[in-house]
């Protein structure tokens, strides 16, 4: 007995719809997932003209957004895993954490309803709630408010946790939540999974601290040099430092072995004049001095301490110079909208 094999088709439209979204899969370098559950149509409205420019949302049927994601194939298929529920694809030319800091960044507080479960601890702060005196008092101890009367309103007297983490609202919360005007939650478009350049990255991998991270990286940057430099390996940044440590320690040297270099004469001259000032001071008959040596105090002869300072300075002196000839990139990398670096990392 033969089988049959059965071609599946689909209508025209639903295959246009899948090309359309294959077209704007290819068009960005970032593609990733956002959920969009509870999100009210005007605040929707108002998130995509904030992402005009920098990511666009588009908006589909499940089923033909992870067809598109498995015709495109090239490892972005990934992402249908987290094609379930209220979703829709956005697309970015910029990199994965800039576009998650952007999407976290838009997210605005939101009230609760009952049946809703709690995103994280429910607390009532303490303080003047503003309500005259009335049964809104027992309300608020009805869900676990350390509340009273006092001074003609209705206080909280301490912090309250009324509700954890993983709960479900009731609807007494949800009323008295509402009379507070508390908005516990916040409402935006959470990312559940982005593609970019062969790599796929949740929102645990992208949610890190920017400036901790460039702390980071500075202090890495500074433990470099000082290794390069201790352990005399010559680079493009340390390469003036090195060169100016050896210039302190030659000299050193010359004036301890008293080489009478160009560079030495100097404060060799300097050293003997101080040597020989202190002479001076130990005779008690100044008048067996020359007159220039009369009453003269004595001076600190040069020593290898004084050409460690020296070599010190010139080294200073060396990383200042470095400093000033490289050019001054900040604000290129901040507003540059690619390259190398933190700002590439960030957006």
């Amino acid at each position: 007995m033969s089988s049959v094999r059965k071609t599946e088709t689909i209508p025209q439209w639903k295959q246009e719809e899948v090309d359309e979204l294959v077209d704007f899969i290819d068009s960005y370098a970032s593609v990733g997932v956002v959920g969009m559950a509870g999100i009210p149509s005007k605040q929707l409205q108002s998130m995509r003209r904030d992402l005009h420019g920098s990511a666009e949302l588009r908006m589909s049927r499940n089923t033909l957004v992870t067809r598109a994601l498995e015709e495109v194939n090239q490892g972005v298929e990934e992402l249908t895993q987290y094609v379930n529920g209220q979703v829709a694809l956005i697309g970015t030319n910029d990199n994965p954490f800039g576009l998650f800091q952007q999407l976290e960044a838009s997210k605005t507080p939101a009230p609760i309803n009952a049946g809703e479960v709690a995103p994280n601890d429910i607390v009532i702060p303490e303080g003047d709630t503003g309500v005259d005196p009335g049964p809104f008092v027992g309300e608020l101890q009805t869900i676990g408010a350390a509340a009273r009367i006092q001074e003609g309103s209705i206080q909280v007297t301490e912090d309250s946790k009324v509700l954890e983490e993983g709960e479900v609202v009731d609807d007494d919360l949800a009323n008295v939540l509402t009379e507070l005007g508390i908005e516990p939650k916040e409402v935006g478009l959470d990312l559940k999974g982005v593609y970019s350049e062969g790599v796929l990255f949740e929102p645990d991998e992208l949610e890190i601290d920017v400036e901790e991270y460039r702390a980071d990286i500075q202090s890495a940057a500074a433990a470099a040099r000082n290794l390069s430099i201790n352990a005399e390996y010559p680079t493009a940044q340390t390469a003036g430092s090195l060169i100016a440590k050896a210039a302190g320690d030659a000299k050193a040297v010359g004036l301890f072995a008293e080489i009478e270099s160009p560079d030495v004469v100097p404060d060799l001259i300097s050293k003997a004049d101080a040597q020989l000032r202190a002479v001076a001071t130990q005779v008690e008959d100044e008048d067996a001095l020359p007159e220039e040596l009369q009453g003269v105090e004595a001076a600190p002869a040069p020593t290898e301490e004084s050409a460690a300072d020296e070599e010190t300075d010139e080294e200073e002196q060396a990383d200042e110079e470095e400093a000033a000839e490289e050019p001054d990139d900040t604000d290129e990398d901040e507003d540059g909208d690619g390259g190398e670096g933190l700002g590439e990392m960030f957006g």
